[in-house]
């Protein structure tokens, strides 16, 4: 007996790795309190992040997008494959992405950091000024309720930070990872990762992350720290034309 249309999505969506069409999961599983949704498209909250998925990048899921963005309403995407031109949108910007995993659990920095503080809400407004001028990928004034974010503080003035962001069955996304441009150089991005990563096995996942494909330096910190490469995809913001 065959199955009928529903009944192979759903059969495909339960053999499908958790970091697969991640957004979605996310959106779905672990973080659907922050979920809004129309038909096959969610996205989060916007004052918590842009990030945005539909469950098949067809028509009926870029229609669902564009139902959920609303006239001139901006949406980011994670792809399989570079973005085309589609009707109804304008492609914005976007890169090429890698999503990497840690598995091993043991890498760590070779030095001393200064003092780490955990971040919170009353943090917001220069995480939004430190993320607004070093762009790691989009934040907003509710991005730190996704999780743990810490940061190193230089005169009173934050100037690294890391945090949570994506969660899936099993796996919790380092995001957020960004040092002022007068500070680079001193560990203080790998210091944090290793802090976020010892907070995320804590509670018995394992941490993965998305960087631009080429950030060879961002790279580099990364697969020192025990990070691979298990998919490459693309980023694109896209606007949806007020003549939807």
């Amino acid at each position: 007996m065959s199955l009928s249309k529903a009944a192979k999505s759903k059969q495909q969506y339960f053999n499908m790795h958790p970091l697969e069409n991640v957004i979605w999961q996310a959106l779905t599983t672990r973080q659907a309190h922050f979920a809004e949704s129309c038909d096959t498209a969610r996205r989060f909250v916007q004052e918590v992040t842009s990030l945005c998925a539909f469950d098949q990048p067809n028509d009926e899921g870029y229609a669902s997008l564009a139902r959920l963005a609303g006239s001139c309403g901006t949406a980011a995407v994670f792809l399989d494959q570079p973005c085309e031109p589609r009707d109804g949108w304008d492609y914005i910007a976007g890169a090429p992405l890698l999503q990497m995993v840690c598995e091993n659990g043991h890498a760590s920095p070779n030095y001393s950091a200064p003092a780490i503080v955990e971040l919170g809400a009353n943090d917001s407004p220069e995480m939004l000024e430190l993320t607004a001028l070093t762009k790691p990928g989009p934040f907003g004034p509710r991005t730190h309720e996704l999780g743990y974010y810490v940061g190193i503080r230089d005169a009173g003035k934050l100037v690294a930070m890391a945090g949570e962001r994506m969660k899936v069955p099993g796996y919790t996304e380092v995001s957020a990872v960004c040092t002022h441009p007068d500070h680079l150089g001193k560990g203080y991005a790998a210091a944090l990762m290793t802090e976020i990563m010892r907070s995320i096995r804590a509670h018995g996942e394992k941490p993965f992350l998305h960087v631009r494909s080429d950030n060879a330096r961002a790279i580099a910190i990364y697969e020192r720290l025990g990070f691979y490469k298990r998919w490459e995809g693309h980023y694109a913001v896209l606007r949806r034309k007020d003549s939807w």
